[in-house]
């Protein structure tokens, strides 16, 4: 399997946990001089209590994590995130606090990520890999009809929850912690342009996928065939670049730009720990055919005038 590493990784890692330091320590000294700061980030919370344990845990085991003591990162890494989560259910409950949680949550994915990287050099990509996302190739003698039922099911599964629910849900907490920010009246007609556009986008893919790979577009029934067709001769993973479109279409119609952010993030998780993994798979299957294809399509940018199609399995 090909890894996700990335230049310089370790040092990447404790340059974030440095950063991190010195953003706690000058967070904490700002606390009891400027409210504004104890109000936006803490609420009604006493200082002092949060104090005595974040400052250690947080601060301090930032900078040893920088230092490159491995311990260190976890332990700094698991509180951020118990921070980040009581704050954001402390915030859902009161309204108060919101843009800590907000801070709090970049600096817990962060640091996850950090942790990643220092312990053992590389993003986890083998742990994306499970559930839905664990390559099974789909039944090759199953008629084309039942692949197209089965990727229908998945696109009202899968869009159902990453473009309604969770957006909804987010769209509610960036409400409720009072951290919304007004959106220029363009965004509405942008973002049903935009999430019309890129639905037909995904479609398209998954119609290709369907008909022509013998399988779906989803890794748990994945296609046996290599499909170069459609979309697909202009850009690697089409269905990807879709749904991440579609989801900051959404945040546009919504006026989130938490949702916005969610599909940035989505965007770079996906790129960074699945799609590695993915791309092992379709290499180790179809072997130089792939390789070729890799070598001429790229992942997001559309390749113009594309690849030829592969021709149809009957």
């Amino acid at each position: 399997m090909r890894r996700a590493l990335l230049p310089s990784a370790r040092t990447a890692a404790r340059l974030w946990f440095a950063a991190q330091a010195a953003g706690g320590a000058a967070w904490w000294i700002a606390v009891p001089l400027v409210p504004a700061v104890r109000i936006a980030t803490l609420g009604s919370l006493d200082p002092l209590p949060v104090a005595l344990l974040d400052v250690p845990l947080f601060v301090v085991g930032s900078a040893l994590a920088a230092a490159g003591i491995r311990w260190a990162a976890v332990v700094a890494s698991a509180w951020t995130l118990l921070v980040a989560v009581a704050l954001a259910a402390y915030a859902t409950v009161t309204t108060e606090a919101g843009i800590g949680v907000v801070v709090m949550a970049v600096a817990a994915l962060g640091s996850l990520v950090a942790c990643a990287l220092l312990l053992v050099g590389r993003l986890p990509t083998r742990w994306a890999l499970i559930g839905p996302f664990a390559a099974r190739p789909a039944d090759a003698s199953a008629a084309t009809s039942r692949h197209v039922l089965a990727t229908a099911a998945q696109i009202v599964v899968f869009w159902g929850f990453f473009l309604a629910v969770a957006p909804l849900a987010i769209r509610w907490l960036e409400l409720r912690w009072r951290v919304a920010v007004p959106l220029p009246a363009a965004a509405l007609p942008v973002g049903i342009a935009v999430l019309v556009l890129a639905s037909a986008l995904g479609m398209w893919s998954a119609a290709a996928m369907s008909t022509r790979g013998g399988g779906t577009p989803l890794p748990a029934a994945t296609a046996t065939r290599l499909v170069i067709a459609g979309p697909y001769r202009f850009v690697r993973n089409p269905m990807a670049l879709a749904g991440v479109t579609q989801a900051a279409a959404v945040g546009l119609i919504l006026g989130s730009w938490l949702v916005v952010a969610y599909a940035v993030i989505g965007s770079s998780l996906w790129n960074h720990v699945v799609r590695p993994g993915e791309e092992a798979d379709l290499e180790a299957r179809f072997g130089d055919p792939f390789r070729r294809y890799r070598a001429a399509v790229r992942c997001w940018v559309p390749t113009f005038p594309g690849v030829a199609a592969t021709p149809r399995v009957r």
